[in-house]
């Protein structure tokens, strides 16, 4: 049988609850944090483990003396820092505080380096807060410009799903008379508009970057959009990942589709498709609000934890 702190049930940060469990203020032994978590001190401790690299006490001790050496470079007298941090001694602390940071409390500084090493990269965070490091192991760091660029392609199809649901009056009703985004785009005032505008600004940048011809503009309803996005959306992926692994964020291009030939930064060309993307993806998000859809808010920081989960 599955222990449920190792499966939470969805939406639920298993991370975020553990470690909940163990900063307790009142939970200062091992089973104290496990009655938090409804589980057996046994099962507790084996899930935090696996999960974090380092047991619930010794995170638990890290992270107060991580708040500690704060607390005292803040001003705080180590006698208080000592019993805030747990201990029932100022010599106990002392002692503790030295091996750990390889200098008495007393010489701590509002300069100090505060963070010990970590196999988790869970730190405190002034001032009541917790820090996760992406990449305590050496893990390669999160590359924002992909992260954006998976996200709007994502987002994108989300939308165009949400929006295939709607009568065929509704997905094209002009909601906003002469609302332009870009000129040379014209108006854009139904839902099926901005949507194909989405997929279509893709599409003509990347006959851009390819040098290939202007390109045959596909049809707007639904299913069409759909496919045309999927498509449009994995070269676009897989463009600026090429871009990025080249470091070719300086190349430019000569864009002879323009009238007359442009020039363009490629790192020019992704931050202009991402810019306006956001913005006409909010745009739908209202004109969908205005048809009684439920739609959330498009907010990457929820979408990286829907796709990877909330402890990532």
């Amino acid at each position: 049988m599955t222990d449920p702190i190792i499966e939470p049930p969805s939406g639920r940060d298993r991370l975020r609850e553990l470690l909940d469990a163990v900063l307790a203020e009142d939970n200062r032994r091992l089973s104290d944090m496990a009655g938090q978590a409804h589980a057996s001190p046994f099962h507790f401790s084996r899930a935090f483990s696996a999960g974090t690299g380092e047991s619930p006490v010794a995170l638990r001790r890290r992270v107060l003396l991580e708040r500690a050496a704060w607390q005292i470079g803040q001003g705080s007298s180590v006698t208080d820092a000592a019993f805030a941090a747990g201990y029932e001694s100022v010599e106990g602390f002392s002692r503790a505080f030295t091996r750990s940071f390889g200098h008495p409390p007393g010489a701590t500084t509002a300069g100090s380096g505060r963070w010990l090493s970590a196999p988790n990269g869970v730190h405190f965070h002034p001032p009541f807060h917790l820090w996760v490091e992406e990449n305590p192991k050496g893990r390669p760091d999160m590359d924002l410009t992909a992260f954006q660029v998976h996200h709007d392609v994502d987002d994108t199809g989300r939308l165009i799903d949400l929006a295939s649901a709607l009568p065929e009056e509704e997905y094209r009703k002009v909601r906003s008379p002469g609302r332009t985004v870009l000129a040379w785009d014209g108006p854009e005032e139904s839902i099926a508009h901005t949507l194909d505008l989405l997929v279509w600004s893709k599409e003509v940048w990347l006959a851009s970057i390819e040098g290939t011809d202007f390109p045959e503009r596909g049809g707007d309803d639904p299913v069409v959009l759909r496919d045309r996005h999927r498509e449009a959306g994995a070269r676009w992926i897989a463009t600026v990942e090429d871009i990025g692994r080249r470091g070719a964020w300086g190349d430019r291009l000569i864009d002879a589709l323009c009238e007359p030939p442009e020039s363009f930064a490629l790192g020019g060309v992704v931050v202009h498709v991402l810019t306006y993307a956001a913005h006409r993806r909010q745009l739908v998000r209202h004109m969908l609000r205005e048809t009684g859809l439920e739609v959330d808010h498009g907010d990457p920081i929820e979408w990286l934890q829907d796709r990877y989960g909330g402890s990532t």
